[in-house]
């Protein structure tokens, strides 16, 4: 008798061994995703109010673009990535991508400088003599922004922008 109890305890134990381990989710993991379901998600609004270049030495010089973002969300978001190229008189002048730019607070608007440089190894004598005396240059400025709540299992909004203008030239960051 005790022959066939331990064969069968082997035998059942041996089974438990080949199942799957059960997949625990914790409770934090699940009221997080409940709230991401039911938390309305409005996207933000991104805009680049102005691009200034900012007079530096003879080589280097750096852009300034002023970008606003109006959170309408309860929530705060971030402006986790942004992709740009920066042109003028018809040149690439600068080009690169940024991550983790900045956070947005719930219900609110904020306005930030966002800068990079460009190099005046590889363009024309005019572009410098421009800069040099401080006249106004022809850009256009284009990329994409990638905005994301910031709760969980959110969407990422994509904000494709494209714009030109003048843009004048300032001596320091102030």
């Amino acid at each position: 008798m005790n022959k066939y109890f331990i064969l069968i305890l082997a035998v059942l134990l041996l089974s438990a061994c080949k199942s799957p381990p059960a997949v625990v989710q914790s409770v934090e993991e699940k009221v997080q995703e409940s709230v991401a379901e039911i938390i309305e998600v409005k996207e933000p609004a991104f805009e680049i109010i102005s691009i200034a270049i900012i007079q530096a030495d003879l080589v280097n010089t750096l852009f300034e673009a002023v970008l606003k973002i109006d959170n309408p969300n309860k929530f705060p978001v971030e402006l986790s990535s942004m992709k740009y190229e920066l042109f003028g008189n018809g040149m690439l002048w600068a080009e690169g991508a940024e991550k983790d730019i900045f956070h947005v607070d719930a219900l609110s608007t904020l306005e930030t400088k966002f800068l990079f440089s460009m190099n005046f190894i590889d363009m024309n004598r005019k572009l410098l003599d421009d800069v040099i005396t401080m006249r106004q240059i022809q850009y256009h400025f284009k990329g994409t922004a990638l905005m994301r709540a910031i709760i969980p299992s959110a969407q990422v909004f994509t904000v494709n922008y494209d714009c030109s203008g003048l843009s004048e030239v300032k001596q320091d960051l102030n």
